[in-house]
Order: C-alpha cells, then sequence, then structure tokens
C-alpha cells in the first residue's frame, strides 16, 4: 500500500488486476474522454498491468496508482501522476469505473495523491487537463481546488474529431482548498 483513505487503499498494480483495468477501460462511458479507445483487450492490459507495476512514485514520469475498494478489496480506477525532472511539478489524471462512480471515490483518491504530493514530497505546483465537455471531471478539479488557467480550442485531435481542453493548476499554497474540498 502506498496511500489509504477512509474507503480506499492506493496500491501498486498487481497482475490481478488486469480484468477489471479491462473491463472498465472497454466502457465507452468512460472511455469516451480519454486518450484510449474502448474497448481494451485483456491482452493489452496484462502488458499495462505490468508496466505500471514496474514504475516509481518518486521517479520522473508517469506512475499509476490502483484504486482499490476497502471493503471489497476490488479494483475500481486509477490515478496517474506524471512527475516531472525537477521534482517540484507533476500533471495528474484518473480514471474510475462507469459503476462506482458517483459515490466520492475519485474525489477522495485524488485528494490523497495531492495530499502526498503537497505535504510528503514538497511538490510546487500539480496541473490537469480535461475534455471541456466532461463536466464531471473539471466540476472535481475545481472542488479539489484547482483553478482553470484556461481553454485550448479544439487543441486534441481525439476519436475522429478536435476537442478542446481545460487546463487546470493548483499551486502548494492553495492546498488544501478552503472549506475542505468535500467528498
Amino acid at each position: 500500500m502506498l496511500l489509504e483513505t477512509p474507503r480506499l487503499v492506493l496500491r501498486r498494480f498487481r497482475a490481478e488486476d488486469a480484468a477489471p483495468l479491462a473491463a472498465y477501460r472497454s466502457d465507452p462511458l468512460v472511455a469516451r474522454y480519454q486518450g484510449w479507445t474502448a474497448p481494451v483487450s485483456l491482452d493489452s492490459a496484462v502488458r499495462m498491468v505490468r508496466g505500471f507495476a514496474t514504475g516509481s512514485p518518486e521517479d520522473p514520469g508517469w506512475f499509476q496508482y490502483a484504486i482499490e475498494l476497502k471493503a471489497d478489496r476490488f479494483l475500481v480506477g486509477d490515478v496517474g501522476v506524471c512527475l516531472h525532472e525537477n521534482l517540484m511539478q507533476a500533471e495528474l489524471g484518473y480514471t474510475l469505473a462507469g459503476d462506482r462512480q458517483g459515490h466520492g471515490y475519485a474525489t477522495e483518491a485524488v485528494r490523497a495523491v495531492l495530499g502526498d504530493l503537497f505535504e510528503r514530497r514538497g511538490l510546487h505546483r500539480v496541473s490537469a487537463e480535461c475534455d471541456a465537455r466532461n463536466d464531471r471531471s473539471a466540476r472535481l478539479l475545481r472542488r479539489l481546488g484547482f483553478v482553470q488557467e484556461g481553454l485550448l480550442r479544439q487543441a486534441t485531435w481525439l476519436k475522429g474529431e478536435w476537442t478542446d481542453d481545460l487546463v487546470f493548476g493548483l499551486l502548494a499554497t492553495e492546498w488544501p482548498p478552503s472549506g475542505g474540498g468535500g467528498a
């Protein structure tokens, strides 16, 4: 276990995570605003899990946290952090299984990662981007104190169309957000 919240364990990926990873990343609604195309085969998920398991959250580059629900010890999503070479800033992204959305799990998981990045590791800034049509993701970022810093018009060619991207940033001096950020 790397991080823990009242309802979640954020840990390294394990071999047995391949099937649930393939299942939630194959959901067209989950994949809609993401860079991958559903379905995700079990073979692809096995390769992804192997790659995720070898990363280190302390090293520059991407590290993927597996989000496990304590109640049933089941993989329900992931949070990715791309640590910059200077070790003082990072970008993050997240995915949650469709049937687990709307319960505050993504907010809880991302809050735990942000707490670790700012409080334990002393990062200066964390950024995130999302498709401008992804209202739920934008609301989650705002709830956690992120400030929308820009709109990149037709900046991404995704699944056969140009999409607008929202750019968000959160500084260490803004963490934790006033009001607690709510789950």
